[in-house]
């Protein structure tokens, strides 16, 4: 058996397994996830909650932007409360003050601090024990518990409503007035938040620890650190000491084989551009559109944290609240990442195989279309549901879902589905050709085949939870589409790419390209798909998912580790022939992507990735540290890398605005190095020793966040967020410039003899 042949065997036997094995924890999460009682009833039988209002609750806040204002479970924004967290805590201080003005008349707050600990003490096997009766599918609760329900609740309808004693508290919180206008609407939304709390303060059956694994660090009731958490936490990092130990050994014994001599010309200026492929311009003009965008949009949303509802003195919230430029910020940027990933496979399909299938331009053509229906339907329904002119039977459909990253309306979903299906299509019916052609260059071909239908089909996962689906399975799901679509299928999609452009640049021999993209995709997918787990640690879910997602979300990381031996080979390639100097920029860019590699997926991926310190630290601002410097640092930049590798083909004979590109890369990086270091990073921190010594709900709290050390953090987020959008308007420029009074290029010279290798 050949070498490339064991690499598919064991690629294929990898993904079986992980899968199989993902597909069984889907099915523990099912079987243990925190029960939906059909009421919560008092020992007295006075119903306080029922099914009914629980999940129309849960349609309240979905409408609202749900995980675009606050979190539920450390999952969402981060200017708002965690909801849950918050609840929990003002619940237990309720609780608190009914029982000692009960015996002494004095409120829990205003009494010693021995006699708080000891009220303290016999609250916490109360909040914690488990009352549903699994017979009657009820859970029953102290009447006094439920005054204390009863006064939060009352707090949370005077905030989500128009109650103006809490305009300084929505304006804290980025909150629009009148989020939820209707007073049995947020009546409704206090069920669903109440839920998320029980579930995190009551104990599993047989269990010391709760639904989500004592999740968040609240001490009042109990809730700290279980001890498996350090016990997975310390596996998580032997685990990545003896990945890197043997991907630095596999390195150690290879040898990198270039070819003897390498070509004296350009290879792929032979390429001919056919229609289809020249069509896909258009896709490269809406990614700089979007990106813009997302930029301007998230000004905006930074902003609010510091005014709440202005913008520089411009009641802006009323049209444009939080939630809603907070949902078009994120989702913007999937989609012109997306949007440019997508156009270099309809580019780069008929460029490897050379060959025009009937009606592709019209394909590509439609697709666009579909593309910008789909953008602009999706973010006018979101404006109507935020906005609450959208009635709850329709929100899950033409609205916003809720959920971070997978916010759009459930019939755009579908829409954004099909179109990846006939993006699938078209790009198949062009790789095809080669696949059966065979040669050389056919694995990586069939590589790059196999991640396009990955991508067309692995979408589909955020199509298997319906509007009802439970909280935990709604999060198991989401974390398919997010991780494994985004950060898996994509990062295969990309690797196979960039291998094949090198082999056919002659920069490396198709076999080695081969074998390395095999290897890599291996090493990667072995952490990649069960390190999904990572993401799902106190939603609901059994203790395996803990032990399994601690494991190999390290393995993630291993490759990463080596990430500088990909820069300096790729750098090395950029200089290894005169006529290279063409396509220095794409590499540089491609160079960017493994230091933010490291430095973004690896070194600030796993600070929060093991157990014990993503306890503390889920929901803080290290957790967009981790991810604006991995989206964009790695998938950002690599989409850019790629946009410019197919301009350089579109456009041969037009003069590349060196300036701005050279603007475009540098004031990025500094700008993007500017905003985690600056802001996200100290401000996590800060927010990290709060939570570590006061509990969660303190961390995420108005009495944390508008201190003016957080304040000027923010303001700090400035320098950064201009010279990044500088950046962002040189790239557009650049861009701009091909099609608007191009320069050409001066007459080709003679290529110089290659350098010796």
């Amino acid at each position: 058996m050949s070498a490339t042949r064991k690499l598919w065997t064991g690629l294929a036997v990898l993904l079986a397994a992980s899968f199989a094995v993902l597909l069984w924890v889907g099915n523990e999460i099912h079987r243990q996830m925190p029960p939906l009682p059909s009421a919560v009833i008092t020992s007295e039988g006075e119903t306080v909650f029922t099914r009914a209002d629980i999940e129309r609750g849960r349609q309240v806040w979905q409408s609202i932007g749900g995980h675009q204002l606050g979190s539920i479970w450390g999952h969402g924004s981060y200017v708002a409360p965690d909801w849950t967290a918050d609840w929990l805590h003002r619940e237990a201080e309720a609780w608190l003050d009914l029982r000692t003005q009960a015996v002494s008349g004095q409120r829990w707050s205003e009494l010693e601090p021995a006699l708080q600990a000891a009220e303290q003490a016999r609250l916490q096997p109360l909040i914690r024990a488990n009352t549903y009766d699994a017979e009657r599918d009820v859970v029953v609760i102290d009447p006094q518990r439920a005054q204390a329900i009863a006064t939060v609740a009352d707090h949370y309808v005077r905030l989500f409503g128009n109650d103006p004693d809490f305009v300084d508290l929505r304006r804290a919180y980025a909150m629009k007035n009148g989020t939820v206008a209707d007073p049995e609407r947020a009546q409704a939304l206090t069920a669903f938040i109440w839920w998320s709390a029980w579930a995190a303060v009551t104990e599993r059956p047989g269990k010391t620890i709760t639904y989500t694994a004592n999740w968040p660090h609240e001490p009042l009731v109990g809730n700290t650190p279980p001890p498996h958490l350090l016990l997975w936490t310390v596996f998580s990092v032997l685990f990545l000491l003896a990945g890197v130990g043997l991907l630095g050994w596999y390195y150690a014994t290879q040898r990198e084989e270039h070819p003897d001599k390498l070509p004296a010309s350009d290879p792929l200026a032979a390429i001919v551009v056919t229609p289809s492929m020249k069509a896909t311009q258009k896709y490269f003009w809406v990614v700089i559109a979007l990106f813009l965008t997302q930029i301007l949009l998230g000004a905006l949303t930074a902003h609010y944290q510091v005014e709440g509802h202005d913008f520089y003195g411009i009641a802006l919230s009323e049209i444009l609240p939080y939630s809603l430029t907070r949902s078009w910020h994120t989702q913007l940027a999937i989609l012109w990442i997306a949007t440019a990933w997508l156009g270099m496979g309809l580019y780069i399909g008929p460029a490897i195989s050379g060959h025009e299938p009937k009606f592709q331009r019209l394909g590509v053509n439609v697709l666009f279309v579909c593309l910008l229906i789909i953008v602009v339907g999706a973010f006018a329904g979101q404006w109507f549901a935020v906005m609450q002119k959208l009635g709850l039977e329709h929100n899950f459909w033409f609205g916003h879902q809720g959920w971070e990253y997978v916010d759009i309306g459930r019939f755009w979903q579908w829409f954004l589905f099909i179109g990846l299906g006939l993006w699938l299509f078209l790009v198949g019916r062009t790789l095809v050709p080669a696949i059966r052609r065979g040669g050389e260059h056919k694995s990586i071909t069939l590589l790059l085949f196999l991640s396009t239908v990955c991508i067309g089909l692995f979408y589909g996962a955020g199509l298997m939870y319906g509007e009802h689906t439970h909280l935990s399975m709604v999060e198991y799901w989401r974390w398919w589409v997010v991780h494994l679509w985004v950060e898996g299928f994509f990062e295969v999609f990309a690797t196979a790419v960039i291998a094949f452009l090198f082999a056919k640049l002659g920069l490396v021999r198709a076999g080695t390209a081969t074998a390395a993209v095999l290897f890599a995709t291996i090493v990667f997918m072995a952490g990649g798909v069960l390190g999904t787990l990572h993401h799902l640690y106190f939603t609901g879910t059994p203790t395996a998912v803990i032990a399994l997602g601690a494991s190999f979300s390290a393995l993630e990381v291993v490759p990463l580790a080596f990430i500088g031996f990909e820069a300096y080979h790729t750098f090395k390639l950029s200089r290894a022939t005169p006529w290279m100097e063409r396509y220095k920029w794409p590499i540089l860019f491609f160079v960017a992507v493994a230091f933010w590699n490291l430095v973004g997926a690896g070194l600030f991926g796993f600070l929060i990735n093991p157990p014990l310190p993503l306890y503390f630290m889920q929901g803080l601002n290290l957790t967009p540290l981790h991810g604006h410097t991995a989206l964009f640092g790695v998938y950002g930049f690599l989409g850019i890398g790629l946009m410019l590798f197919c301009l350089r083909g579109m456009k041969p004979h037009v003069q590349w605005n060196e300036g701005a590109l050279k603007t475009a890369f540098w004031a990025l990086n500094i700008g993007l190095i500017g905003m985690a270091l600056m802001t996200l990073l100290p401000m996590g921190i800060i927010q990290l020793v709060a939570a570590i010594e006061h509990g969660y709900w303190y961390a995420r709290s108005e009495h944390l966040m508008q201190q003016p050390i957080i304040q000027l953090l923010v303001w700090l987020r400035v320098p950064g967020d201009v010279i990044f959008s500088v950046g962002a308007v040189a790239l557009g420029w650049f861009v701009l410039r091909l099609w608007v009074a191009p320069r050409k290029a001066p007459l080709p010279v003679k290529d110089a003899l290659p350098a010796e290798h």
